[in-house]
């Protein structure tokens, strides 16, 4: 099978939405379901699709859906979902027999999750996550069940749960399920799965487990996530009556996972998810280069959320190449901490003239090393991982990619526990040209969240001065700033 007809169900969620563009990549002609069509306006790939509304639980609209295709992709799991979900999650799994069975279609391919034989060790998502692979492995329609341990990529709701709480906490308790043994796999290598599954030849329906070659415990994932990251050790202190109920509102008081999505997460990670077999590796061979590495992958997923802007933006993203990055319509508790301060100001100048006059900034003092109660010392002391200042040289901004004719973008290059980016917007006013100046704060660990609150007081004095170095460099003065100050935004 060729240039397949594919259908995916949650081409809005995180696997199915970023398996769209590698299956439009590969030939396919593609198809999605959508119970609510809007939430793709201003995905790059949505002229390129068919969408058909409807939903999982409406036989009908599910078989217009089925109707005339190869594969069909089921990629809805009830994560935070309903009291009920199991029940909802195996109707939803004999529509898809239904429909499919009778409209003909090729193969049925679903991802579940890695797990123990004994069933007494599942937690109740994944104990309904491997039901409905056995629904649609007992269908007439063929049928490929790949599971997967913990996905790595930015906006995958496991990484993010090793992401927050590694960041915001140097000194954590937690269950025991920190020792638990856990194969993780990178989001790229999963979409290779995926993408192969379509047309790959094999020879009854059954489950094949996928992971890459890491094997480890979920304290090691956050201790190397840890150094990645540039923080400093992390401490686990293993309660063992700490129950999942308990866990997960922990977890929603102090990140902003939503404790109905943390409690599941938690719960799946009560047992080991490692792989027990290898016969993936007999139908479909690894990528070229063999599969990313855990660390590789959290570095993928990290240092292409450090763009200096809140939210990324669909001409910031490379569908295919850098999948563990985030995308715009990821989830709002998705990506890296970010805390903002805005300053707005009119310049009596021309927005060319402008643009000039904020390229002086390039190079010079950054001044906020100084400017702060909480000195950088003091910071790292907190356990932050900020670099040495020998190793950056004087305090200074510098540009940063994503720079764009009406946007400058500059990274403070200083021994910050924190990384911090300086965005310079310019857009012609009727008087003069408007200047928006944003400072944008990456923190790394307490640390760098302690020393940004403790510069409240002092953001805008350094946003003024920044402001008035552009006003000087002007060929021409203005009148005074015209300022607009916002409170603090917060993006994670």
């Amino acid at each position: 099978m060729a240039d397949g007809r594919c259908l995916v169900t949650g081409a809005t969620g995180y696997i199915g939405g970023r398996l769209v563009p590698h299956l439009l990549a590969a030939g396919h002609t593609v198809r999605v379901l959508a119970r609510t069509p809007e939430k793709l306006d201003g995905v790059p790939w949505r002229d390129d699709v068919e969408i058909v509304q409807g939903d999982l639980d409406d036989l009908d609209s599910l078989q217009r859906a089925v109707a005339d295709t190869d594969v069909v992709y089921h990629l809805v799991h009830a994560m935070g979902g309903s009291d009920d979900f199991k029940a909802v999650e195996a109707r939803t799994a004999n529509n898809m027999v239904t429909a499919t069975t009778e409209q003909g279609v090729g193969r049925v391919v679903y991802l579940s999750g890695l797990h123990p034989e004994d069933p007494s060790s599942w937690s109740t998502h994944l104990a309904s996550r491997i039901e409905v692979g056995r629904i649609l492995l007992d269908s007439p329609v063929p049928a490929m069940v790949l599971q997967a341990g913990v996905v790595i990529g930015s906006g995958s709701a496991s990484f993010e749960l090793i992401r927050h709480l590694t960041e915001r906490l140097p000194v954590m308790t937690t269950p025991k399920w920190v020792h638990n043994r856990i194969q993780p796999i990178a989001i790229r290598d999963v979409l290779h799965y995926l993408v192969a599954a379509a047309t790959v030849p094999f020879a009854h329906s059954r489950e094949w487990d996928i992971g890459s070659d890491d094997v480890m415990t979920y304290g090691g994932m956050m201790a190397t996530y840890a150094r990645v990251a540039r923080l400093g050790r992390r401490h686990l202190l293993v309660l063992r009556p700490l129950t999942p109920t308990l866990a997960s509102r922990w977890v929603g008081l102090v990140t902003p996972i939503p404790p109905g999505l943390a409690r599941p997460l938690i719960e799946s990670l009560e047992c080991d998810a490692v792989m027990r077999e290898h016969d993936i590796d007999e139908l479909i061979p690894p990528p070229p280069g063999g599969l990313e590495p855990y660390e590789d992958a959290v570095r993928e997923a990290i240092e292409h959320g450090h763009r200096g802007v809140v939210a990324p933006r669909w001409d910031d993203v490379d569908l295919l190449d850098a999948p563990g990055a985030p995308f715009p319509n990821d989830p709002p508790w998705s990506g890296e901490l970010l805390f903002t301060h805005d300053l707005e100001v009119a310049v009596d100048a021309a927005e060319q003239q402008v643009h000039a006059a904020a390229d002086v900034l390039v190079g010079t003092d950054i001044g906020l090393d100084r400017l702060t109660p909480v000195p950088t010392n003091v910071a790292t002391a907190l356990v932050t991982g900020a670099p040495k200042e020998e190793e950056l040289g004087p305090p200074a901004w510098e540009p940063a990619p994503a720079s764009t004719p009406d946007r400058l973008l500059l990274q403070a290059r200083a021994p910050l526990p924190a990384d911090v980016w300086l965005e310079v917007r310019t857009a012609p006013g009727p008087d003069a040209t408007r200047v928006g100046l944003r400072l944008v704060c990456a923190p790394r660990g307490l640390g760098g969240i302690t020393w940004w609150q403790a510069m409240l007081p002092l953001r805008p004095l350094a946003l003024r001065r920044i402001a008035a170095a552009i006003r000087r460099a002007a060929p021409l003065q203005g009148t005074g700033p015209r300022v607009a100050e916002g409170p603090d935004d917060l993006a994670g």
